[in-house]
């Protein structure tokens, strides 16, 4: 489960950068997040399936990242989101993604949806993220948020077996592949062999 350590002080980026390479956190605020632990095989097909989506969609001109890769969005405010894309080079260096990117996709687990949902959804607004998705396993569909006059909205519903087209640019996902289902719409559209 993904925890808040709470402590006197406020962590930052520079703390952060400090620590070893085996300890998994996320700072938001200031405040620490333990990462563990590893997500459940379902999550990790979610993720991998966006990621190849969005890697290889001859629309997309933009870096795709996947994490566990370091997005620095402020001094107090480092993430790992499960899928990212960036379209402005200047924000990606050797070590990490200095800056918010345009697309985020979080795939909810156990312990972190309330994180994805209240802190996470905060941060990536503040920080200018211009889409948001959220990912949930379990009940199979997507919330996106989209940035309009520097807020986030009401969330798009999509179910599994609907197609959910980008607002950054011309990508349409058909999120029947992203959960692994067969959509039996399409199924039936498709000639017999």
């Amino acid at each position: 489960m993904a925890q808040a350590i709470k402590k006197q002080r406020r962590y930052s980026v520079e703390d952060y950068q400090e620590w070893s390479d085996d300890e998994k956190w996320e700072i938001i605020d200031g405040i620490l997040y333990d990462m563990s632990p590893a997500p459940r095989i379902k999550h990790q097909n979610i993720v991998g399936n966006f990621f190849l989506n969005f890697k290889t969609h001859p629309e997309n001109p933009c870096y795709t990242g996947i994490a566990p890769t370091d997005v620095v969005l402020d001094a107090y405010s480092v993430v790992q989101p499960d899928v990212f894309i960036v379209c402005d080079g200047g924000k990606i260096t050797e070590n990490n993604i200095q800056g918010a990117p345009d697309l985020i996709v979080e795939v909810v687990s156990p312990g972190t949806e309330v994180k994805d949902r209240r802190e996470k959804k905060r941060l990536y607004e503040q920080s200018g993220v211009k889409e948001y998705l959220i990912v949930f396993p379990e009940r199979e569909y997507v919330e996106r948020y989209v940035l309009e006059e520097g807020q986030y909205g009401s969330p798009e519903i999509f179910n599994w077996d609907e197609r959910l087209r980008l607002s950054i640019f011309p990508i349409e996902v058909k999120l029947d592949e992203i959960f692994e289902k067969e959509n039996q719409t399409e199924a039936q559209e498709r000639p017999a062999p």
